[in-house]
């Protein structure tokens, strides 16, 4: 994952499933929301005897930029008794996902009524496999972009030299683009597209 991971388990075991389960379902938001900048799971067990609903509390908190944040929890009490920690974390995670996508959707319509905020671009360099490229705008500059930035579920469209116009923000390793929308390119989707040899620049590996 790009954004930043935090795990905390209080009074609860911590155990490979568990990690494996939350850095699995972290990475599947990170894969709706590609510039999320940070998730924080928090895993507890307040009470030792619980006489009704699930007895584990917790909670995961997503960074979006420029200042969302979106906070789920599930409390001590709620749910069934017999609910087991790895389904009370994929509800949680579910209920997070959707809140998520709600959130990139919102922004993705906010930029389409503000085209004076756009800016034209071409494909320069494509990387199917690791669903990712380059665009280079008029001036000379590389902007990285990721599949799930652009509209329409595009991706697959893209070719190199195709025409874009993207919006661009400040990623972690340089210029990034959080919405791009194909401009001269309005036939028929494409099965394929060659990828370029083009190695991606050093840090930009996924």
């Amino acid at each position: 994952m790009k954004a930043l991971l935090e795990i905390t388990f209080r009074d609860v075991e911590k155990t490979q499933t568990l990690d494996d389960l939350i850095r699995e379902k972290a990475a599947k938001l990170e894969q709706i929301c590609s510039h999320m900048v940070s998730c924080r799971v928090a895993v507890e067990k307040p009470q030792e005897h619980q006489r009704s609903g699930s007895p584990f509390r917790v909670r995961v908190s997503v960074g979006v930029p420029p200042r969302h944040e979106i906070v789920v929890k599930r409390e001590p009490g709620e749910g069934d008794l017999h609910d087991d920690l790895q389904k009370v974390l994929r509800d949680v995670f579910d209920t997070a996902r959707r809140r998520l996508q709600e959130l990139v959707e919102r922004q993705r319509d906010e930029v389409k009524f503000h085209p004076d905020q756009h800016t034209m671009a071409v494909v320069v360099r494509l990387f199917r496999k690791e669903g990712y490229g380059f665009l280079k705008t008029p001036e000379g500059w590389d902007v990285y972009f990721h599949k799930n930035s652009v509209l329409h579920n595009d991706f697959d469209r893209l070719e190199i030299g195709t025409g874009v116009r993207f919006v661009e923000e400040a990623g972690d390793k340089g210029p990034q683009a959080s919405t791009v929308e194909v401009v001269d390119k309005p036939g028929s989707r494409i099965s394929e597209v060659e990828e370029t040899k083009t190695e991606p620049p050093l840090g930009w590996e996924e």
